[in-house]
């Protein structure tokens, strides 16, 4: 129960690795706050999550992510842990490359991320804990993944930024980067067919030394323990979970 009492939010906790924080943090007596975009995965969230309230937002909609955040001010009074997972996947050859998709995708793997840390910090306290989701494509060459990656290594410099500025005040910032991960975000790739879908994950899954796909539930313990008072001595910190994949390659 290393989170009895706390008021913990999960950005982007309808599905996925958010959807397993979230419960995780449950389990563990977090009182969960999650969001979403789509309304019908965000009540099916709520449901499995005992204790969970849910709201629809989109993080890339600055001006509804300031509404959203006067409400948590009003009926929650603060943020005691922050998870921002909220995010797209997809991918795009380089000829093929848009400014219109590398704007969608930076809108809200970025743009999107970056100020709702900002407008978060200001119901939080010491003590506080962010946790971000970034992603071994932030750090390594993988084919078609410009726009993805570029907006993962900027939010990776953001966590460290956000670490060294609000340091003094008793909050603490890390960014867990996982490896391949069998989440619906895989297959919500634009264009893709289950065909091309499938090859990928084959190619995935080779290029993981452990030759397995990760689990949203492995990759929500680094989640927890970076969130929680275990994790007291440690701020700007990226904890790889992804197999090997990076590390040893």
């Amino acid at each position: 129960m290393r989170f009895s009492g706390r008021k913990v939010l999960v950005l982007g906790g309808n599905s996925g690795i958010g959807l397993a924080c979230a419960e995780a943090f449950a389990r563990e007596g977090g009182a969960v706050r999650l969001t979403g975009r789509d309304r019908g995965t965000i009540a099916a969230a709520v449901a499995s999550v005992p204790g969970a309230r849910g709201d629809s937002v989109d993080i890339s909609d600055l001006a509804a992510m300031e509404r959203f955040y006067e409400q948590v001010a009003a009926e929650d009074g603060r943020i005691d842990v922050l998870v921002v997972n909220a995010g797209m996947g997809g991918f795009a050859p380089i000829d093929q490359l848009s400014p219109d998709y590398w704007d969608q995708v930076h809108a809200i793997n970025l743009r999107g991320c970056v100020f709702a840390m900002q407008k978060a910090v200001r119901l939080m306290g010491e003590g506080g804990a962010i946790v971000v989701t970034g992603s071994i494509g932030g750090h390594a060459f993988v084919p078609g993944n410009l726009a993805y990656g570029a907006a993962k290594a900027g939010l990776a410099l953001a966590m460290r930024q956000f670490a060294g500025e609000y340091v003094s005040q008793g909050i603490r910032v890390n960014m867990v980067s996982p490896g391949p991960v069998e989440t619906p975000l895989l297959r919500r790739n634009p264009g893709m067919s289950d065909e091309v879908v499938g090859a990928m994950r084959a190619q995935m899954i080779e290029a993981v030394p452990m030759k397995r796909m990760g689990r949203a539930e492995e990759v929500a313990a680094a989640v927890l323990f970076l969130a929680s008072p275990e994790a007291s001595f440690i701020t700007a910190a990226n904890l790889f979970v992804d197999g090997g994949a990076l590390e040893i390659g």
